[in-house]
């Protein structure tokens, strides 16, 4: 395996940043009562918080409101800065299923400072990540089922051909800003059915028929 492809492959390991789109699906901006944003919406995750199946998801110190968002991951793997939309499949290496978890309750006491959401999005197990999906493997990704459920409910089932800011769109855009390495990751937004957790809650989600991944609440 080549350097490039093992950093790749091994993403979560290798990566340098996560770069993170919100309000990307129009029925889950309408859920939070959010404006449907006229350009992506961007924000950070660290990579440190990266969760890998058999490891708890825990709750940041002072959340009390712990919410869940499935969403496709698209992994780079060339890098680059001001990408085409034209050419922006020739730097997607593979994709990855994620959760995106969220601490509502301090991010809306952020908002309402007009606070960064950092810790209410980057804190520690704030990113449950599956093994990684080869590109071959995913024929279209803009038009792949994404799933989550609680306890064996289903609460989100949505598909990426729903997504307000398509895959090219969304890398070339945040290319503009943030040089893209190999190995970093981009999440692509949630759909609709967000909702909170408790502990002993288990999560299980799903891409299509290509990955399934599941956690418990600690």
């Amino acid at each position: 395996m080549s350097s490039v492809a093992k950093s790749v492959a091994r993403f979560v390991e290798y990566g340098k940043k996560i770069v993170c789109v919100g309000r990307n699906y129009a029925e889950h901006a309408a859920e939070l009562g959010n404006v449907v944003p006229s350009e992506p919406m961007l924000f950070l995750k660290p990579t440190s918080s990266y969760l890998l199946q058999g490891n708890p998801i825990k709750f940041p110190p002072g959340c009390k409101e712990l919410h869940y968002e499935v969403e496709l991951g698209v992994v780079i793997g060339k890098g680059g800065s001001d990408i085409p939309e034209s050419a922006v499949m020739e730097h997607i290496g593979g994709y990855a299923l994620a959760l995106d978890m969220t601490a509502r309750d301090l991010q809306d006491a952020a908002k309402k400072k007009g606070h960064p959401w950092s810790k209410a999005k980057g804190f520690n197990t704030a990113c449950p990540i599956s093994t990684f999906v080869s590109k071959d493997s995913v024929s279209d990704p803009q038009n792949i089922s994404l799933w989550c459920k609680v306890n064996g409910e289903t609460k989100q089932d949505g598909n990426t051909k729903d997504m307000i800011f398509k895959i090219p769109t969304l890398i070339s855009y945040i290319s503009k800003y943030f040089t893209l390495e190999e190995g970093d990751l981009v999440l692509t937004g949630t759909p609709s059915g967000v909702g909170p957790v408790v502990s002993g809650d288990v999560l299980t989600a799903g891409l299509g028929d290509l990955v399934e991944m599941s956690f418990t609440v600690k």
